[in-house]
């Protein structure tokens, strides 16, 4: 339950200190007054987004602190959560805003503590229920009808989806392996013909002897000048051992040296180093001359051989610039493809092997949707019935309502599209929700349903921002009546302009914008001339109602006028609510239906528009 709210700084709020109560507590005032800046605060300091508009103009920190009263399981949840508590009764959920360069920082505490943003979300669940102008909207959304849906149905319901997840990542991850199988399938089928086809151009080329491409260029050069060499070869045979043209060839002269140095070794013996030398060259000279006539004598012309070693060049070269680019790299190449082949025909997982897979996980997966939707239709009917009694008192008990399931692809919440269908009048057919009910229609079914959560919800604080808005008359009556019906088992506080709604509140408030003087008098702001706009401020007051202001507000909402009539009729409506709350005191919202304990879906307040 919520015991105070202190703001400061906050949008038009200078400075509020707020103590609400127990039961239905009600805030009234002229439209604009600031009664939602109220509500946007409470939000704030619960974790809601904020912007730096929210601080008051020529201020750079806004702080909004609210306090609650601690009850066992709210003191378990942050036992759970490793958040240490100073007070056993109360918890002080505080949020300070600070604005540098026009960038807004938020800091949001607990007892004092730090917390995460995370942490405060997760605890605004246990804490408050708001229900904000404009989440009629919401009602149209199939998703958020699913969670209505399913929270309704309880812990059981909410463990079957949870298994459904489970399934749907499974039959999720088992898709994707069989996908990544099937795409590695075609990659290796590719890359296997690839590399055949490369180890046969390979296997075909012959390939062991890196230098083999050397070799057959030089004998590429030796067969394409044949003819040239047999020429020379013999020029040089001439010239070393047989000249036919009369004159002398190396052998010759070399011989007349080597008789000549023999004379005259017998006279001079210190020159036989030379003779060695000249009969040494004239050997060496005999030797190459019967050498290079065998050579020009075995060498022969042969045009096919010249033929095969080019083709064959062609080809290496070829090879080379495929897989090389020397010889020796293409070999490699060869023997490592042998390797990758044997890789790439080698026994992986086997596509069958995980199709087989996806099929198991995904049967699993529809048979958990399959109990997931069975539970959600059990659980459809009882809302179907609870929310049709909570109608009834609203005015509404021509009406027909049906949970409509469908069946779609399965996901991880299930294979069912949530569709409320609505008929406000009898014989008219059940239609989406939000394509023919009206403002005040959808308001009432939002109520109902927010009674319906009533009884399973925890939480200790429901807040409605003119839930009544675009009715009047009787069925304002039963909207206050409803309101007060909750508040019994819940705190209630309620934005209002409808006096039959106000007149039911067990703490009234009213909400006004006043203009003040900046310069303070002892510390408090005082009233101010309005034609100096440069010294003075618009902010918003609050002030709690005793009985003689409740009748005035009363009347100020039913007339415009505090005349003796409209007091008169304020007095009847704190009459007639009197008797409304004997008559009430005791709520049952349905005693043949009692679905298990859960939890709604948390959204952030609409701001007022």
């Amino acid at each position: 339950m919520l015991i105070s709210l202190q703001i400061e700084n906050f949008a038009l709020v200078d400075r509020l200190d707020l103590k609400f109560g127990s039961g239905l507590n009600v805030l009234t005032g002229e439209t604009g007054a600031g009664k939602s800046i109220i509500l946007d605060a409470l939000d704030a300091a619960l974790g809601g987004k904020v912007t730096g508009r929210a601080i008051r103009t020529g201020a750079d920190r806004a702080l909004i602190e609210a306090n609650f009263k601690l009850s066992s399981s709210l003191a378990a949840w942050l036992k759970e959560q490793q958040i240490e508590l100073v007070d056993e009764t109360v918890l002080v959920c505080s949020r300070e805003l600070t604005v540098n360069r026009g960038n807004v920082r938020s800091r949001s505490r607990l007892n004092g503590v730090l917390v995460n943003k995370q942490q405060m979300e997760a605890l605004r669940d246990h804490l408050v229920e708001i229900t904000a102008q404009g989440q009629t909207v919401l009602l149209g959304q199939s998703s958020l009808q699913r969670e209505w849906l399913d929270a309704f149905g309880g812990a059981t319901l909410m463990r079957q989806r949870e298994t459904v997840a489970t399934a749907y990542a499974a039959a999720q991850q088992a898709l994707q392996a069989l996908e990544k199988r099937r795409q590695f399938e075609q990659q290796r089928l590719q890359q296997l013909d690839l590399f055949e086809y490369q180890a046969k151009e390979l296997n075909a080329a012959n390939l062991s002897d890196p230098n083999e491409l050397t070799d057959l260029e030089q004998e590429r050069q030796r067969l394409s000048h044949s003819v040239e060499l047999q020429q020379q070869s013999y020029q040089v045979y001439q010239a070393l051992y047989q000249n036919d043209a009369g004159s002398e060839a190396c052998a010759d002269l070399l011989g007349k040296a080597e008789g000549l140095l023999t004379d005259m070794v017998r006279y001079d013996p210190e020159i036989q180093s030379v003779l060695d030398l000249v009969t040494d060259a004239l050997a060496q000279v005999e030797e190459a001359g019967r050498q290079i006539n065998t050579y020009g004598e075995d060498l022969e012309t042969d045009p096919e051989r010249l033929q095969f070693v080019e083709q064959r060049i062609i080809e290496l070269k070829q090879i080379c610039r495929k897989y090389g680019p020397t010889l020796g790299e293409a070999i490699a190449y060869s023997q490592k493809l042998q390797t990758d082949l044997a890789e790439l025909n080698g026994g992986a997982q086997s596509t069958e092997v995980l199709e087989q897979t996806y099929q198991t996980r995904q049967a699993e997966l529809l048979q958990a949707c399959d109990r997931l939707t069975e539970s959600r239709r059990t659980t459809a009917q009882q809302l179907e019935t609870l929310l049709l009694s909570q109608l009834k008192p609203l005015a509404m008990d021509k009406v027909q309502f049906q949970v409509n399931l469908a069946a779609v692809s399965p996901s991880a919440t299930g294979a069912d599209r949530i569709t409320f269908l609505f008929s406000p009048n009898p014989g008219e057919p059940l239609q989406p929700l939000t394509e023919i009910a009206s403002g005040g229609e959808m308001s009432r079914f939002l109520l109902a349903l927010k009674a319906c959560f009533s009884q399973i919800d925890s939480v200790g604080t429901m807040v409605f921002d003119e839930i009544d808005v675009g009715v009047s008359g009787r069925v304002a009556q039963a909207i206050a009546e409803k309101l007060h019906q909750l508040s019994q088992n819940h705190q209630v506080l309620c934005v209002t302009h409808q006096p039959i709604v106000a007149a039911m509140a067990d703490a009234h408030f009213r909400v006004n914008k006043q203009v003040i003087d900046q310069i303070l008098s002892n510390g408090k702001a005082i009233a101010a001339d309005t034609s100096k706009t440069e010294d003075v401020r618009t902010v918003v007051r609050v002030a709690a109602l005793d009985d003689q202001q409740r009748r005035e507000e009363l009347a100020q909402l039913a007339g415009g006028q505090t005349a003796q009539e409209a007091i008169a009729f304020a007095e009847s409506l704190l009459n007639q609510a009197a008797n409304a709350r004997l008559t009430h005191a005791t709520p049952s919202l349905n005693s043949n239906t009692s679905p298990p304990k859960s939890r709604t879906g948390r959204k952030s307040r609409a701001k007022k528009a």
